[in-house]
């Protein structure tokens, strides 16, 4: 079983890169299974992963590299005997250290195990501020890596692209370094999958860190059902990007130089719309997917830089309230589970197994 982790700040394009790699060594043949974890305390990305016979687990409510180490062990574990994939690719929170989640799977007895490269991804439209507001955070995530990939040169100027390509040097000389457009998979993104195919080295790292405390980011999560004819697919967009304007403007009277990641999908019954915003500057960016979905709702988690919790919270859930009041709209908010991690060491000893498969086929 070879262990794929592809790192990154928030908003780097971790999940656009996986999508795209898990499909071509799908299908090459290979039996592939992907770890999500989320920050907060709902996951958004597990069904955007979505692919015939490929296993998808979200792990939330904490950071895989320090707090949810027992509940990435069990997933491991259960994925091997169960599933018995070719790659696992693990896509950590974006204030994750990859290369201390590489050292806590490397001592959790699992048979045959190998490691591909550690990939840190970088948006350099963004890399200035983040190094400006969490430099040590963002450093640990830069020297951890074997490949750091400059992403989106699609939409960023070239010479902000080559003065990210020397700061990344000058902090980590020795990793390769690649530029692409993951959304595009250009020729350069191609690369990518040569370099994953051999094996990683294993890096000598400073004493374990706390990745939460660290980066100085709160997180909030959210969910809201609604009546079921809510929304039609016009509606929907205005009511997304409205609301991630009003949370970055209301944010940014904080924090006017906030970096991080609010998401925003709304499920409707023919269709999914999502919507993101990552830093203080950005304008609010929607995407369409084709699902059809059983239930109508909102789902929005965030994770923001140097924003007190309950103010996260109180911006996140007043604006969106007010926004469905004003579009008419019949709403619930829904409760979401508390400690997570006392609930799978619940599990765990009951032998209980969370593995959720998106995809047509069974286990085989």
């Amino acid at each position: 079983m070879k262990i794929m982790i592809i790192g990154g700040f928030l908003g780097s394009g971790k999940t656009t890169t996986i999508l795209k790699i898990s499909r071509r060594f799908r299908d090459a043949g290979k039996r592939i299974a992907i770890i999500v974890n989320e920050i907060g305390e709902i996951g958004l990305d597990g069904d955007v992963l979505t692919n015939p016979d490929i296993a998808t687990e979200e792990l939330t409510s904490g950071c895989i590299c320090c707090t949810l180490r027992i509940s990435m062990q069990y997933t491991l574990q259960t994925l091997e005997e169960e599933f018995k994939p070719d790659i696992v690719i693990i896509e950590p929170t974006g204030i994750a250290f990859p290369g201390q989640i590489r050292d806590e799977i490397e001592t959790m007895g699992l048979s045959e195990l190998s490691f591909a490269p550690i990939i840190t991804l970088v948006d350099p439209g963004r890399f200035g501020t983040e190094a400006k507001e969490i430099p040590r955070f963002i450093e640990t995530q830069i020297r951890e890596a074997e490949i750091l990939c400059i992403n989106k040169i699609d939409v960023t100027p070239a010479e902000i692209v080559l003065s990210t390509e020397k700061m990344l040097l000058e902090i980590n000389p020795e990793a390769h370094i690649l530029k692409f457009s993951a959304k595009l998979g250009d020729k350069q993104f191609e690369s990518l999958l040569l370099h994953l195919a051999v094996s990683g080295l294993k890096k000598t790292l400073d004493e374990k860190k706390n990745s939460i405390e660290l980066s100085e980011v709160s997180a909030f999560s959210t969910l809201y059902t609604l009546a079921y004819e809510a929304f039609n697919p016009e509606k929907g967009t205005r009511f997304i990007e409205e609301s991630l304007r009003t949370i970055r403007d209301r944010v940014r009277e904080i924090n006017p130089e906030f970096v991080g990641h609010v998401k925003l999908s709304l499920k409707l019954p023919e269709s999914t719309i999502r919507g993101s915003v990552t830093s203080s500057k950005e304008t609010p960016q929607v995407e369409f997917l084709d699902r059809k979905n059983e239930k109508t709702e909102i789902r929005l988690l965030s994770a923001i830089t140097k924003v007190p919790k309950d103010k996260l919270a109180e911006i996140v859930e007043s604006t969106l309230e007010v926004k469905l009041r004003e579009a008419g709209i019949t709403f619930k908010k829904e409760s979401l589970e508390h400690g997570h991690e006392h609930k799978h060491d619940n599990e765990h000893e009951k032998g209980q197994s969370r593995i959720n498969i998106y995809g047509k086929n069974e286990w085989k």
